[in-house]
This record gives structure tokens, C-alpha cells and sequence, in this order.
């Protein structure tokens, strides 16, 4: 049995957001319902990972639900909210959709130990509107951009105050010159 169920049904906000310098980032995911204040951390990668994913499923929703499929861009203060005390870390994440009310939800686990039964870990169910889901994923894909630039061959950050070694130059080039 899950250590903890967290469950916002539906959320009143989310956002995505990091925290720091490019390079020395912190990055979040936070929802709020009355009261209650989810935020958990999470990596880069999976945040971009989500926001993809997001992006791809409001897509097909158009196409298999248009019902709700017209809603509005929001444009809503996506900061972080104080005080940024995570819940947990984030280990795995997936998506569903709730045909019923409209509703796409993110489905977070906790990320454990090796040795720490999986069963063990605590999970957060968070409800979102189209639009709330649209606009957080829009958000957090910026945020993301906003980090150091990508190698161009293999693919790894560039570190604007060191050296960058890239494999896939093979030693051919002195400098990567990158657009």
C-alpha cells in the first residue's frame, strides 16, 4: 500500500518551474486545491519528457473527444508558490484522462531506494482541465529552453565556462560552433 495518496480532484492551479541558474537548476511541479499545496520535485528531463507528452495527448483528445477540445489559452502566473518543501521526489510519471468530467490527469510516484519496496512509495493524482494542462505544458517547455544549449552532435549541455568535449567530434574540430 502506498506510503501516501495525494489527490487533487480537480487541481485549481499547476505549473512546472525551476529554481537557480542555468546549469544549477532545481526544477518543480506544483499544484494547489483550496487549501492544499502539492509540490514535488522533479528532473529536467522529465518535465520536458511530461510537457511532450502533454502536448501529443491534447492533440489526439481533439481528435477522439472534440467536445472539450475549444477551450482558451490561459495566460495565468505560473510561478512557484512559497514555501517549496517538496512532498517527495519524483520517480516515474504517466498521464491518463478522465472521460467523464474532461479531465487529464498526472499520475507521479515516488522515487525510492533500491532496497525499498516500490509498493512503498507515495503517489499523486493531479485532475487538470485542458487548459490548465495546456498552459502548464507550454509554461514548462520554456522553462526548460531557458537552460544551457544543447550540443548540436551528441546531444549533452554546453557549459559556457568550460571546455565542451563532444564524442561525436571525434577530434576533428577544435571548436563546435553552435548557431
Amino acid at each position: 500500500m502506498p506510503k501516501r495518496v495525494i489527490e487533487l480532484n480537480p487541481v485549481y492551479r499547476i505549473t512546472a518551474d525551476a529554481i537557480g541558474e542555468p546549469g544549477n537548476r532545481t526544477f518543480y511541479m506544483q499544484a494547489r486545491k483550496g487549501a492544499s499545496l502539492v509540490t514535488l520535485l522533479c528532473e529536467k528531463e522529465q518535465v520536458r519528457a511530461l510537457s511532450e507528452a502533454i502536448q501529443q495527448m491534447l492533440e489526439e483528445l481533439k481528435t477522439k473527444y472534440p467536445k472539450g477540445a475549444n477551450y482558451m489559452q490561459l495566460q495565468m502566473d505560473m510561478s512557484l508558490e512559497e514555501p517549496l518543501t517538496p512532498d517527495f521526489r519524483i520517480g516515474q510519471m504517466g498521464l491518463g484522462y478522465d472521460e467523464d468530467n474532461d479531465l487529464v490527469v498526472i499520475v507521479a510516484r515516488e522515487l525510492l531506494p533500491e532496497d525499498v519496496d516500490e509498493e512503498e512509495a507515495s503517489v499523486a493524482r493531479l485532475f487538470c482541465s485542458r487548459a490548465q494542462i495546456d498552459a502548464m505544458a507550454r509554461h514548462a517547455l520554456e522553462v526548460v529552453a531557458r537552460g544551457r544549449p544543447i550540443c548540436p552532435l551528441c546531444g549533452q549541455p554546453i557549459d559556457k565556462n568550460a571546455a565542451h568535449f563532444c564524442p561525436r567530434s571525434n577530434g576533428h574540430a577544435d571548436e563546435l560552433v553552435t548557431a
